[in-house]
């Protein structure tokens, strides 16, 4: 296996959406708590960043072995048909990581508390199900929110815990700040899987994947993707008005432009191969601006 094909294997284009939320998690701990945990933080990143990779891997292996689509996605589309992957290795490969992204998660557990534990597990149990089991979250209507919530809120909500979980106080109030920093990265991470899924509509059809686009129909889907990019926006300058971000933060309204334009793209044509991208730029675009804005104020 290449190390092109692995990297395609691993969807790596796509890791934005773990890696800024963690960032973002890391700025808001400082900000608001001046705490962090550099080495937890380290460990926690490795785990989840390897754990991210096994979660794609299991999802093109569970595509690949429940393919309706002999001819056409199972030996020209999927990545193990059309490149001639060895199943058997693909899956030691998967295994692998899961275990040692689960045997880091197990002794961060163990230096920082249970409450990791019943997070990390909800991340896992997602990941796995996702695309696993007989009536897999990827082939229902529920990918969207559960991806946004465990990428886009889970990740941010462990990397603040890792660093403040021995100053912060935990309540309802804490959650909603923390629900409203995530509420961007969340809305553009949940954009990126409708945006796949409207693209796929067709092909997930004929495999009898029924997913969000299919029940609201794709101008109804089209719709919603524009909808979450604005609550993104709005989200950020909740974040300032409430003072959990510094004002620095409003300088990612600067990219609004770009994300405008991305979106118009996107409006017109839903081809997976031509406008995908246009929602890995918006996440990419967005929550980059979202935490260097946000680094920048900490040291003002």
């Amino acid at each position: 296996m290449s190390l092109a094909v692995f990297l395609e294997l691993v969807e790596i284009k796509a890791k934005t959406a773990s890696v800024l939320p963690f960032l973002i998690g890391i700025c808001f701990s400082w900000y608001n708590y001046h705490a962090l945990n550099l080495g937890y933080v380290i460990l926690f990143f490795i785990a989840m960043f390897i754990f991210n990779m096994a979660v794609d891997i299991l999802d093109n292996l569970n595509d690949y072995h429940h393919a309706v689509d002999e001819l056409e996605y199972k030996r020209k589309t999927n990545i193990i048909g059309r490149e001639h992957l060895s199943v058997k290795l693909v899956f030691s490969i998967m295994i692998t990581m899961v275990i040692i992204s689960a045997l880091i998660g197990v002794v961060l557990a163990w230096l920082t508390g249970w409450t990791l534990l019943i997070m990390g597990l909800w991340c896992y149990l997602v990941g796995v199900f996702y695309s696993s089991g007989p009536h897999p979250f990827s082939s229902m209507p529920l990918g969207e929110l559960l991806s946004g919530v465990t990428m886009g809120f889970m990740i941010i909500l462990i990397s603040i815990y890792l660093n403040t979980f021995e100053v912060i106080t935990w309540n309802v109030a804490t959650i909603a700040k923390i629900a409203l920093i995530a509420l961007p990265t969340s809305a553009w991470i949940a954009n990126l899987m409708l945006a796949n899924n409207i693209s796929d509509l067709d092909e997930d059809e004929s495999n009898l994947r029924y997913t969000l686009p299919h029940y609201l129909g794709k101008k109804r889907a089209v719709n919603l993707f524009v909808l979450l990019n604005v609550i993104a926006f709005i989200a950020i300058i909740g974040a300032v008005v409430v003072k959990i971000a510094p004002w620095t933060m409003l300088i990612t309204l600067v990219v609004v432009p770009i994300v405008v334009k991305q979106t118009r793209i996107f409006m017109k044509k839903q081809v997976k191969k031509e406008t995908f991208v246009t929602a890995i730029r918006i996440l990419a675009i967005g929550s980059f601006a979202q935490v260097v804005s946000y680094a920048v104020g900490l040291f003002l």
